[in-house]
């Protein structure tokens, strides 16, 4: 796939993150991806035995790492990105409550990059992200958004109890 059609970055065809109530990121570059889980042993002591024997107790998160990549090419990009920032921005933070409550859980988002992560989209919620705004690119005046930043953001894999993950089910959709 070209990255770029007469100087205009493409959109990256089945790459986005999608924001309950606040819309769907479209990826204009690959983002870099850590994906990472855990499985954890218990070691059990046996008398005469010269090494513990471990039996599984649980696994543990599956987390993603994810750095987007942001840059303006053309009039608007600049909104546009700021756009998509505050939408990452809004998935860490609590929504209105119904009914009298203050508040409801931040949202849960689905992420999909091509097969990188899953063959379907997977549910995450988002942990935490940092965005630093460079001083060594050019920027836009009317709005200060740098020609070039990166959003690092931290997610946390989340499934229903009918849909939860076994190795077999990872080998065959990734999720």
């Amino acid at each position: 796939m070209k990255a770029t059609l007469n100087g205009k970055l493409n959109e990256i065809p089945d790459c986005t993150i999608f924001i309950p109530n606040a819309g769907t990121i479209r990826m204009k570059a690959l983002p870099d991806i850590s994906d990472g889980k855990s499985a954890v042993y218990n070691n059990e002591g046996i008398m005469g035995r010269s090494f513990p024997l471990y039996t599984y107790s649980y696994s543990g998160d599956r987390t993603l790492s994810i750095q987007l990549h942001f840059y303006i090419v053309k009039v608007g990009d600049g909104s546009g990105n700021l756009r998509d920032l505050r939408r990452i921005q809004s998935a860490v933070y609590p929504r209105r409550g119904d009914n009298g409550a203050p508040y409801t859980p931040p949202p849960i988002c689905t992420i999909k990059c091509g097969s990188l992560i899953a063959l379907e989209p997977v549910c995450a919620l988002l942990q935490s992200y940092n965005v630093k705004f460079p001083t060594d690119v050019a920027w836009e005046e009317n709005t200060y958004c740098p020609f070039r930043f990166d959003v690092d953001t931290n997610w946390l894999i989340v499934y229903t109890s009918a849909d939860l993950p076994f190795q077999s089910r990872i080998v065959g959709l990734g999720r």
